[in-house]
This record gives structure tokens, C-alpha cells and sequence, in this order.
């Protein structure tokens, strides 16, 4: 048996600006942006050099969805970002004016760094240790 998670749906409230957060900010890449319906687009976005599970950004198409945003986790972590050169990627989206809502810390696992995305989701920015 073979399997893998292909897409993680994060809720947004707007396509085009979460996509400009993610590739203009976080300088992801934007793989697909198909129009699927008037309302409706499938918009998936990556880290450079990812191989595998990419971003689905899910436009919220109704109240209870939209209370969804920013808070997909009621507060924890969501997402986890590895990077092969953490200062590099911290300096990046500092000047990009990412908030950081700590300050970079080495843990037994590697240097980690948590921040928010556009709605305010949390994210761990990680460089393991070799």
C-alpha cells in the first residue's frame, strides 16, 4: 500500500490575496488556479522545492466556514514550514513583514520559529537538525 496527503485546505476569505500572501510572502509557488465555477476556483500553493503536500486555499462560501479563519486549530500550530536555511528564510520574511509571535529558539529537534499567515493561522518555521 501507498499513500501520502496531497493537499491541505486552508480557508480564506479572498483567493487573490491569499495568494499574493503566499507567493509574494512566503514565496511559495503557485501550482494551479483553475476557475471551477463563478465562486469557485481549486488554488494550490507550495513551498520551492516541495515534493509533496501542497496548500488548497479554500475560499470560505458560508458563515460558519468563514468563522473558520485564522483559526483553523482553535489556537495551536497548523502548519509546519522546513526550511534548509532558517536565518535566511527568517530575514526574508521579516523584511516581508511577516509577524513573528516568538523569537527563534533551538529545541533537541532543530531552530524553531512560530508565525502567522495572513489570517492570523499559526505557523512553525523549522530547520532540523542534521
Amino acid at each position: 500500500m501507498n499513500q501520502e496527503i496531497a493537499q491541505i485546505a486552508l480557508v480564506v476569505k479572498d483567493y487573490d490575496e491569499a495568494i499574493a500572501f503566499y507567493t509574494q510572502k512566503l514565496s511559495f509557488i503557485l501550482l494551479e488556479d483553475t476557475q471551477l465555477s463563478e465562486t469557485k476556483r481549486w488554488v494550490r500553493v507550495a513551498p520551492k522545492g516541495s515534493h509533496g503536500t501542497s496548500l488548497l486555499l479554500a475560499k470560505a462560501a458560508n458563515q460558519e466556514q468563514e468563522s473558520r479563519i485564522g483559526n483553523q486549530t482553535g489556537g495551536r500550530v497548523f502548519l509546519f514550514l522546513y526550511t534548509d536555511d532558517f536565518y535566511r528564510d527568517y530575514t526574508s520574511m521579516l523584511d516581508k513583514g511577516i509577524h513573528f509571535t516568538s523569537q527563534p529558539r533551538k529545541e533537541a529537534y532543530g531552530t524553531v520559529v512560530v508565525f502567522e499567515d495572513l489570517y492570523g493561522n499559526l505557523w512553525d518555521m523549522i530547520q532540523r537538525k542534521e
